[in-house]
């Protein structure tokens, strides 16, 4: 594309995606989500991919929101393709079989949080602003929030935000559980790095089974999560490294992933 809307760079299987429309706070329109649907789609059969960062350009803002200019004078039929647009790109970034982690500076509303919670984390920094204030624009949202949200942090919370559009801070973000941490904006880059280099340090194999037990067994009833589980962990010792991180922790070493 002529504009670099997506920025990617590769830290050996650390993937950080940064979403690059500063001007308009990130606000996700058609193009940046074609984009971002590309670039996931580029990811999804990487056998090296240890984790992926998502975040925005600039420190005042995370994604804004759905670009309102772009969708003020759709009509339904042409607002229903776009809400379907940005549901299958967030599928996409959901059903990534590696942990996704949301860096959240600044704004993060709107579809910007959709986009949130669509990440296995969310790591704010202490100036981000969180909400689903589609509600003042006349419309609900249709990116996942009224689905994710719930699961998130539970119905009464998520009934309270997208019928509201009440803003909330980062520390009542963490309160409800809409996010993993917060930390002072200086010390975000650092924490996040960190944790991805935990997170990539670990059994590959075997974090992504703990992902794909925990995504897939929250739609399914207790016994058939269990069974599962069960079959994953099973699977865990299949391969050589089960052997190694065992070995690893008898001999008192480091494992060799």
């Amino acid at each position: 594309m002529s504009e670099n809307l997506i920025e990617v760079v590769d830290n050996a299987g650390i993937v950080r995606l940064t979403i690059s429309r500063p001007k308009a706070l990130n606000a996700l329109n058609t193009a940046v989500l074609a984009e971002l649907e590309r670039v996931l789609a580029g990811l999804e059969g990487r056998a090296d991919l240890r984790a992926v960062v998502i975040t925005g350009a600039g420190e005042k803002s995370f994604v804004a929101g759905a670009d309102i200019a772009e969708m003020r004078e759709k009509t339904a039929e042409q607002a229903r393709d776009f809400a379907r647009q940005a549901l299958d790109t967030f599928k996409r970034l959901e059903t990534l079989p590696v942990p996704t982690v949301a860096l959240v500076n600044g704004f993060c509303l709107g579809g910007g949080c959709e986009l949130a919670l669509a990440c296995d984390w969310a790591v704010a920094s202490d100036n981000a602003i969180f909400g689903q204030p589609e509600v003042l624009l006349g419309v609900i949202p249709g990116f996942g929030g009224t689905q994710r949200l719930p699961r998130r942090v539970g119905p009464a919370m998520a009934i309270d935000l997208c019928t509201t559009g009440r803003k909330i801070d980062a520390n009542e973000a963490l309160r409800i559980g809409l996010v993993n941490r917060v930390m002072p904006q200086a010390e975000l880059e650092s924490y996040v790095e960190e944790l991805t280099k935990q997170l990539g340090g670990n059994g590959p194999q075997s974090v992504r089974a703990a992902k794909q037990a925990i995504h897939d067994g929250m739609d399914q009833d207790l016994d058939s999560a269990l069974a599962l589980e069960n079959a994953l962990f099973a699977f865990c010792f299949a391969g050589d490294e089960q052997t190694e991180g065992m070995s690893a922790f008898v001999e008192k070493r480091k494992p060799n992933f």
